[in-house]
């Protein structure tokens, strides 16, 4: 073959290459790639809901928004004014405690800057409280446990039940189980617009917020209740507590008349074994909530279960129930966790209630593992007696 005929047919199979290259490349940018869609796990809640939510317990978009807004700055960016870890014990006087509830209730809490307060829900008494000091001062932001007072109201109410479903944001909702255990800041906030201030300070007031828990407790202070809507809104009230100063006293005086079904004993401290002997139950008031206790109780104890307070450990043979709460208290300003509880074995039953304060590690959750060291700490089923609760005499204790 010529070698100019061989150059010609060289050339001509190099530019069919060529083209066919080009072809490929614009049909390959033409066609649009088919991106790999995400696998979605939705929660429980929101697989298993099916029923329609009514308009009417939609919450309100701008409470929604402060809500938002509240959970990203909750956190102040100066410097701590409280140190997150403490001599807790400094100060106390401990001659009326229950020494093996104290000894569990201080190893628990460690070194960790922080309030400690066990009781009886079925009389009122204080087994112990370490860190006096903090447990009388005039209170903190309750944060989410507010959403125990607000979750009673609203059932008290008739607002909703808790079967009820309230749309949170797209098609997730959620009943009140579920908000109580994963302390749904969205659900309360619309059972606080639904309920209204007048009758969220009323209940408020009615369960001992902003008053004295105690009967002749040397030292202690009420905490503050508003008497006006909170700038930031009644919503706000209800999810964060906002207008609001808790005690540790105030928190286990409730969740006591919740454990007893409905009686709110006037907290007392003993200071002896004498006033120990002569200590007699005295009722502040009973509060008609018996009918409703059984409705928050599955969410107190799905916080434990799966929720805000897994920390605690789950026992189904030592049912704990319990809410956590976590926020800035600014006034202070100190971060801080909050757990209050109550353990039922058989008709035996302890209120433990852990405030912590400090730094921003300081949470609920944090709060409801000292809570759990405590209930591991007296081992409940050799603790209490079949006969009842017998005090430990100081002597028995190292």
């Amino acid at each position: 073959m010529p070698q100019n005929t061989r150059t010609f047919n060289l050339l001509r199979f190099a530019l069919l290459i060529a083209l066919a290259i080009a072809w490929g490349t614009s049909l390959m940018a033409a066609t649009p790639v088919k991106k790999k869609k995400k696998t979605v796990h939705k929660s429980v809640a929101a697989r298993t809901v099916t029923a329609k939510v009514a308009p009417s317990v939609r919450t309100n978009s701008t409470t929604m928004r402060l809500v938002a807004k509240r959970m990203r700055t909750r956190r102040p960016t100066g410097a701590w004014r409280v140190p997150t870890y403490a001599d807790s014990t400094q100060g106390d006087f401990i001659d009326g405690d229950d020494l093996a509830v104290r000894r569990a209730a201080v190893e628990a809490l460690g070194p960790l800057n922080g309030s400690v307060v066990v009781s009886d829900p079925a009389t009122g008494r204080v087994l112990t409280i370490v860190n006096q000091k903090l447990a009388f001062q005039d209170g903190y932001q309750p944060c989410s446990t507010v959403k125990i007072p607000v979750a009673l109201a609203a059932l008290s109410e008739g607002v909703v039940e808790r079967q009820t479903l309230i749309r949170i944001y797209g098609r997730t909702t959620f009943d009140m189980t579920t908000a109580l255990a994963r302390s749904n800041n969205q659900y309360f906030a619309n059972l606080g617009e639904r309920l209204g201030f007048e009758r969220v300070r009323y209940y408020a007031s009615l369960f001992g917020l902003g008053e004295k828990a105690g009967l002749d407790i040397d030292g202690e202070r009420a905490g503050w209740l508003t008497t006006s809507v909170p700038r930031s809104g009644v919503g706000m009230m209800t999810s964060f507590g906002d207008g609001i100063a808790l005690t540790p006293l105030e928190f286990a005086a409730l969740m006591g008349a919740i454990a007893n079904g409905g009686t709110l004993y006037y907290m007392q401290y003993p200071k002896s074994q004498a006033d120990i002997q002569a200590m007699v139950p005295r009722v502040k008031r009973r509060l008609d909530i018996d009918q409703v206790i059984p409705e928050i109780k599955p969410g107190m104890m799905g916080a434990v279960e799966y929720g805000t307070a897994r920390r605690i450990g789950f026992d189904p043979n030592q049912p704990i129930y319990g809410k956590t709460g976590t926020c800035t208290d600014a006034r202070t300003p100190t971060h801080l966790g909050w757990f209050g509880s109550f353990a039922e074995v058989g008709k035996n039953k302890l209120v433990v209630v852990v405030l912590l304060t400090g730094g921003g590690t300081d949470s609920g959750p944090a709060a409801s593992g000292v809570a759990g060291m405590v209930y591991k700490n007296l081992g409940l089923a050799s603790y209490f007696a079949a006969q009842g609760h017998q005090t430990t005499p100081a002597w028995m204790v190292n």
